[in-house]
C-alpha cells in the first residue's frame, strides 16, 4: 500500500511539473507577441493557466469578453475566467493573436479550434469586420472541403472538440466531402479502365489496378465513432461494396491485431480483461459488424471468421454474434477448415472448440433461400440438378464438416448428442459418399471408448453404409469398434456390390439374389428373441456372409480367368474363319452374271452361322 501511494504521489508531481513547465512556456510566447510598454490590464484564465492582455485588443473582437467586462465595469474587472473554452490554451492563444493582429497560418491542423473558439468568443462580422470566424469558416469552404486528406485531418481535430464542432456542422460538411471526393475518384478510376476489345466494343478492363480507392489508408487514422459515419456516408454516395469492405478490414486490422493473441487457454484473468479493458476492441468489432455490406463477396470469409473469433472472445452483443454467423453461413461453401476451428472461450469444463458456433453456422447454410442472384441467371430452375451450384455448394461443405467432425472428434469433453447433431445437420443428399462420416465417427468412437452398445448403435446409425467406397467397406468389415449390426449391414452390402458386378459380366444369367428375403438393418432383427439368442444368431449370420464372400470373390477371379481365354480361342477362330469364309466367297461369284442374289448371299449366313457355332462352343468349354 505504501508503494502505491509513492507511485501515486509521484506521478502527480510529474503532472505538476508539466503543467508549470507549459504555462511558463506559453506565458514566455504570449511576452514575445504583446505590447511590453503597456502594462496588462486584464488577466485571462484558461485550462489552469492566465494570459495577462488588454482589455482593448480583446474587446474590439470579442463579443462574449466584450460582454463580461461591461458587466463588471464599476467594479474595474481585471481577472476572467474562460470555463470549458474549447481547445484550451492553446486555441486561445491563437485567438488572442488574431485580436492584436499577429500573423499566424490557418492550416489543417488548426481550423476546427479556430471555428469553435471563434464561435465560443463570439468573434463573428457582428462585432468586427473580417473577424475569425468569417476566415476560419472561408478556408474550411475552399479549402478543406476540396481536399480529401485535409478533411480526415479536420476530423481528427475534431475528436477533442466534440459537440460543439457537431454543432457547428464541421464534422458533417468534411464527412460529406470525403464520400463526395471518394465517390468522384472511384468513378474516375473506373473511366481510366475502360478500354475497346479487339470487336470494337467497350468493355472493363478487370486485370488493371483500380487507384480509386487510396482514401483506405487515410480514414484508419479516424476515431470509430466518427470512422462509422464517414463509411455510412460512402455507402449513401454509392461507393463500390468492395471498397467498402476493403476499409473495414484495414481499420479493423490496425485497431485489433496488438489484441489478437489476448486469448490464452491457460490464462484465467479472461473475464477481468473483456471487463476492463477490451472495451474499446468490443465497440469496434460491433460497429464494424454493423458496418459490413449486405452483398455477398464483398467481405473475404477469413475475415468474417475473424471477426467473429473476435466477437466470441470480447463478448459482444448477440445480435453481432448472430449476424455473423448468418453472413458466414452464406457463404460456407468457400471457407476452410482452418476458419471452422473457433476456439472455446468458455470454462475450462468445456470442449476446445466453439461447436456451438459451427452448428449455427451450419443450420443458417442449410437453411438459406435461393438468393436474387441465383434467379436472375437462371440457376435456380437447376437447383436440383447434380451440377447446380447449390448443390455443388453442398457437396463442398459436406467434405468440410467431416473434416471438422474429425478434428473435434478426439475431444475427450465433447458430448454424443453434440457430435450427432453437427453431423447430422446437413441433409441426405448433401453426401454423394460416406466415407469422412465413417472416418469422423471412428475417431470419435477410438477417443470415446466408454460408450455403451445403444450409444454405439446409435451414433453408426447417421452411416449409411452403401455409400462407403470399397476400401472403407473393407476397412469397416474389421473394424472391431463397430457395433456388430453395422458389420452386418457392410459384409451384406458387400456381397451386393460383388452381385451387381458379376451380374455386369453376365447379363444373360438370371440370377435370383439370395438377399431379396433379407432384411438387414440395425434393430431389424426379431425382438422376440433373447439378447444371448439375438448375439448368437448375428454371430452365426456374419461368418455366413464371410464365407459367401470369400467363395463369391473366388467365383468371381475364376470368370475373369475364363473370360481371358475365351478372348484368345475367339481371337484364333476368327482369323481361320475369315480366310476361308473370303475363298467361299470368291468361288460363289460369278462374272458372267448367271448366279441369283440367294446363292450370293447364302455363304454369308452360313459363315455367321459358323462363327455363333464357335463361340457357344467356346463358352461351353469354358463354363
Amino acid at each position: 500500500m505504501d508503494r502505491t501511494t509513492d507511485k501515486q504521489l509521484h506521478q502527480q508531481q510529474q503532472q505538476q511539473q508539466q503543467l508549470s513547465l507549459a504555462k511558463c512556456s506559453r506565458q514566455q510566447r504570449c511576452s514575445e507577441w504583446i505590447f511590453r510598454d503597456v502594462p496588462s490590464d486584464i488577466t485571462i484564465e484558461v485550462s489552469g493557466g492566465g494570459f495577462a492582455l488588454h482589455k482593448f485588443p480583446l474587446v474590439s473582437r470579442s463579443g462574449r469578453i466584450r460582454k463580461l467586462v461591461a458587466e463588471h465595469r464599476d467594479s474595474d474587472i481585471s481577472r476572467v475566467e474562460l470555463l470549458s473554452l474549447p481547445g484550451g490554451a492553446e486555441s486561445f492563444e491563437l485567438a488572442a493573436k488574431f485580436c492584436y493582429g499577429i500573423n499566424f497560418e490557418i492550416t489543417s491542423a488548426n481550423v476546427a479550434q479556430l471555428c469553435c473558439v471563434s464561435d465560443y468568443l463570439e468573434m463573428t462580422e457582428d462585432f468586427s469586420k473580417d473577424n475569425l470566424a468569417s476566415r476560419a469558416e472561408e478556408y474550411l469552404e475552399s479549402i478543406v472541403c476540396k481536399n480529401l486528406e485535409m478533411c480526415v485531418e479536420v476530423l481528427q481535430q475534431c475528436e477533442n472538440l466534440l459537440p460543439l464542432a457537431d454543432e457547428l456542422k464541421i464534422v458533417s460538411r468534411c464527412i460529406d466531402a470525403i464520400a463526395s471526393k471518394a465517390c468522384v475518384e472511384q468513378i474516375a478510376s473506373s473511366f481510366s479502365r475502360l478500354e475497346y476489345s479487339s470487336s470494337g466494343r467497350l468493355h472493363m478492363n478487370r486485370q488493371a489496378k483500380c487507384d480509386g480507392d487510396w482514401w483506405i489508408e487515410d480514414l484508419s487514422v479516424l476515431r470509430i465513432d466518427l470512422y462509422q459515419r464517414v463509411i455510412t456516408a460512402m455507402k449513401c454516395r454509392g461507393v463500390r461494396p468492395e471498397s467498402i469492405g476493403a476499409s473495414l478490414v484495414n481499420y479493423a486490422q490496425k485497431e485489433l491485431t496488438k489484441k489478437s493473441s489476448l486469448w490464452n487457454p491457460s490464462n484465467q484473468q479472461k473475464v477481468d480483461l473483456i471487463a476492463g479493458s477490451n472495451v474499446h476492441e468490443r465497440l469496434v468489432v460491433e460497429t464494424i459488424v454493423s458496418l459490413l455490406p449486405v452483398e455477398k463477396l464483398a467481405i473475404p470469409i477469413s475475415f468474417l471468421f475473424g471477426l467473429l473469433r473476435s466477437a466470441v472472445m470480447l463478448d459482444c452483443t448477440v445480435a453481432s454474434r448472430l449476424d455473423l454467423e448468418r453472413r458466414i453461413g452464406s457463404q460456407l461453401d468457400i471457407s476452410t477448415l482452418d476458419d471452422l476451428l473457433i476456439p472455446s472461450f468458455r470454462h475450462a469444463g468445456d470442449t476446445l472448440f466453439d461447436v456451438d458456433t459451427v452448428h449455427r453456422i451450419l443450420v443458417n447454410f442449410s437453411q438459406q433461400d435461393v438468393s436474387e442472384d441465383d434467379m436472375e441467371d437462371g440457376s435456380v430452375f437447376e437447383s436440383d440438378s447434380p451440377h447446380s451450384p447449390s448443390q455443388t455448394a453442398l457437396f463442398k461443405v459436406s467434405k468440410l464438416l467431416d473434416n471438422y467432425l474429425a478434428e473435434i472428434a478426439p475431444d475427450a469433453n465433447l458430448k454424443l448428442a453434440k457430435f450427432m447433431v453437427i453431423a447430422d445437420t446437413l441433409p441426405a443428399h448433401a453426401r454423394t459418399i460416406h466415407d469422412g462420416l465413417y472416418r469422423a465417427i471412428d475417431i470419435y468412437l477410438k477417443a470415446h471408448q466408454g460408450l455403451s452398445d445403444a450409444d454405439r448403435k446409435k451414433l453408426c446409425k447417421l452411416i449409411d453404409f452403401q455409400k462407403l467406397s470399397q476400401e472403407a467397406g473393407a476397412h469397416a468389415a474389421q473394424n472391431e469398434r463397430l457395433p456388430l449390426q453395422a458389420i452386418v449391414q457392410v459384409l451384406y452390402f458387400e456381397q451386393l456390390r460383388l452381385r451387381n458386378a458379376l451380374g455386369c459380366a453376365h447379363p444373360d444369367d438370371d440370377h435370383k439374389p439370395m438377399h431379396q428375403s433379407w432384411r438387414i438393418s440395425s434393430g431389424a432383427l426379431s425382438a422376440a428373441m433373447s439378447p444371448r439368442d439375438n448375439y448368437a444368431s448375428l454371430r452365426r449370420e456374419n461368418r455366413e456372409l464371410k464365407l459367401e464372400l470369400a467363395r463369391l470373390r473366388m467365383r468371381l477371379n475364376d470368370l475373369e480367368k475364363d473370360h481371358v481365354c475365351m478372348k484368345r480361342n475367339m481371337e484364333k477362330s476368327s482369323s481361320h474363319k475369315f480366310m476361308s469364309s473370303f475363298t467361299k466367297k470368291i468361288g460363289k461369284l460369278n462374272f458372267f452374271g448367271h448366279s441369283s442374289s440367294r446363292g450370293s448371299s447364302s455363304p454369308s449366313k452360313n459363315s455367321q452361322r459358323t462363327d455363333s457355332k464357335v463361340i457357344e462352343r467356346t463358352c461351353t468349354s469354358s463354363v
